[in-house]
């Protein structure tokens, strides 16, 4: 499997609602190294405006978007 990334850190956000998966995320980033990647599983329809948008605006990348039954699984890398 040549596609797979390799995460320093996973967080189950699963029930929480906004803002909360985003506080969390925000926080954990800055524990990771630049080029890291952190995975977060959450629950909250809205992280898939949310977590985009957020990205842009703290300089990070989502480098990939996985759905899982009713939650999504997002790859961050630090930049």
């Amino acid at each position: 499997m040549g596609d797979e990334i390799k995460t320093v850190k996973s967080l189950d956000l699963t029930g929480l609602a906004c803002p909360m998966p985003i506080v969390k995320v925000s926080k954990a980033i800055r524990e990771v190294n630049q080029g890291e990647v952190l995975e977060a599983l959450t629950s909250d329809s809205g992280a898939l405006a949310d977590f985009p948008a957020w990205a842009r605006t703290s300089g990070n990348e989502i480098l990939k978007t996985e759905a899982e039954g009713e939650n999504t699984r997002f790859f961050i890398k630090k930049n």
